[in-house]
């Protein structure tokens, strides 16, 4: 029995040694984290967004495109989960100062249709959905919409409740 007992002991032990290595390793991440996102920023500053990108542009054409702004490193078009194109890329340079001419390609023509050119802005986390945040802003279920006219709110109150005070509760079916 003793010896069953030291056996379990040691394999929580052993258990507790591999549970700090992969805390260790993930807290080594977070350093390299913050060097992930310092190489993130730089990359960003050497990339464009460039939108109004025709559906059947290639990343090849995009590069040709963009070759005598400098070197292209890398040029990606969005796509949805289907694979379709959603119409806009980033191009990506191995210099910064290439983001200006680039720049300066707003409304040249590929396909037919005009490119619009910025500088690609980083991401902030936690500004997902314009940072409104709730239900979607404008509207929701009733209750007071700030974009609505002031002249609106000296008018019927239940104007401003939008359908009343929901749908159920012992209306019937609604004839």
């Amino acid at each position: 029995m003793k010896a069953r007992l030291q056996e379990m002991e040691d394999e929580a032990n052993k258990l507790k040694e591999m549970q700090a290595q992969v805390e260790e390793e993930m807290n080594g991440g977070g350093g390299g984290s913050a060097e992930a996102t310092a190489n993130r920023e730089e990359a960003d500053a050497r990339s464009v967004h460039v939108g109004g990108v025709d559906y059947a542009t290639t990343p090849e054409e995009l590069q040709q495109h963009f070759a005598a702004c400098g070197t292209v490193n890398r040029v990606t078009i969005l796509t949805d989960r289907y694979e379709n194109p959603k119409g806009f890329a980033y191009v990506e340079f191995l210099e910064v100062d290439a983001v200006q001419s680039a720049i300066a390609l707003t409304d040249t023509e590929i396909h037919g249709r005009k490119l619009k050119v910025s500088a690609k802005r980083t991401n902030v986390p936690g500004m997902k959905a314009g940072g409104r945040g709730g239900r979607g802003g404008r509207g929701g279920r009733g209750g007071v919409n700030p974009y609505m006219n002031p002249m609106m709110m000296m008018m019927n109150p239940f104007m401003m409740g939008g359908r009343g005070r929901g749908r159920g509760r012992g209306r019937g079916r609604g004839r």
